[in-house]
């Protein structure tokens, strides 16, 4: 019943998995099967923001709607302190998603949870501001090749010098959150790769930006790193200002750049 409540609480539809949190590398054993790939990117990035999608152990703990009823289960040990002592205290999976309604932005502030969920919450911890900003990479370890199913805060190049190439996803994309089409949305439409804005457009910059009223600079040194931080906060800020549409800078695709670009596409219904 509690899981089903998170699906009605973000109107998320039921085929789109829940992540595992765990308190720990023991804590994802527990519920399933982990090869030397796994866990040398458990060791390397664990705690953090990584999602292993992994096939699932016998007697498993988590149940078949947060699974969406596949042969999977993802997992993450999250950085946060105060994560990983609410998930140390409750000793066994937890699954939890962005505080989002489905398809919007993720919140990367207490603030923007309580106003996107918090109508359908007994109680709210608050950690501070998001450190990354981004949600975490997930990488599936199935059969075949490991597969990037979402880019993350962990990097392509990362998890390749511990692992080898990553394939792209392919059926096994529904194993992940985070892949439909447009998600990510404000309520104002998106249009990427603009070197300015338009008359009536609010505007994500990266590095220099144009004089404007309505001008969110997503990094004045552009730096990707501050603009995987910046990116939703400015994006629920731009849409704020009720703009006709929020233009957006051209951003790198190198390093987190990818995941940076991955959202935006998806933002402006780009992405299948």
């Amino acid at each position: 019943m509690a899981v089903a409540a998170i699906f009605e609480a973000k109107g998320r539809p039921r085929f789109n998995p829940l992540i595992a949190h765990v308190a720990d590398l023991a804590g994802a054993e527990a519920i399933a099967l982990l090869d030397d790939r796994a866990r040398a990117l458990a060791a390397a990035f664990w705690p953090g923001p990584l999602t292993l999608v992994l096939p699932l152990r016998e007697g498993q703990k988590v149940c078949d709607l947060a699974r969406a009823g596949l042969d999977s289960v993802a997992i993450r040990v999250p950085g946060h302190p105060l994560a990983l002592a609410l998930l140390q205290r409750f000793g066994g999976p937890v699954v939890a998603p962005s505080a989002n309604r489905s398809g919007r932005p993720s919140p990367t502030t207490y603030a923007d949870a309580v106003a996107e969920t918090g109508a359908a919450t007994a109680a709210g911890l608050d950690g501070g501001p998001c450190r990354v900003g981004l949600e975490s990479t997930v990488v599936a370890l199935l059969d075949g090749p490991p597969r990037l199913l979402r880019p993350g805060a962990v990097t392509r190049d990362e998890i390749e010098a511990l692992i080898g190439p990553l394939a792209e996803a392919q059926a096994d994309a529904r194993r992940s959150p985070g892949r439909m089409a447009l998600h990510y949305a404000p309520d104002a439409p998106v249009r990427i790769n603009a070197s300015e804005p338009l008359a009536g457009e609010a505007y994500l910059a990266f590095g220099p930006a144009p004089a404007g009223a309505a001008i969110f600079n997503l990094s004045p040194t552009g730096d990707l790193a501050e603009a995987a931080a910046n990116l939703f906060s400015m994006l629920r800020a731009a849409d704020r200002s009720s703009p006709l549409a929020i233009a957006v800078a051209p951003i790198p695709q190198a390093g987190l750049g990818e995941a940076i670009n991955d959202r935006l596409k998806r933002a402006a219904g780009f992405v299948g």
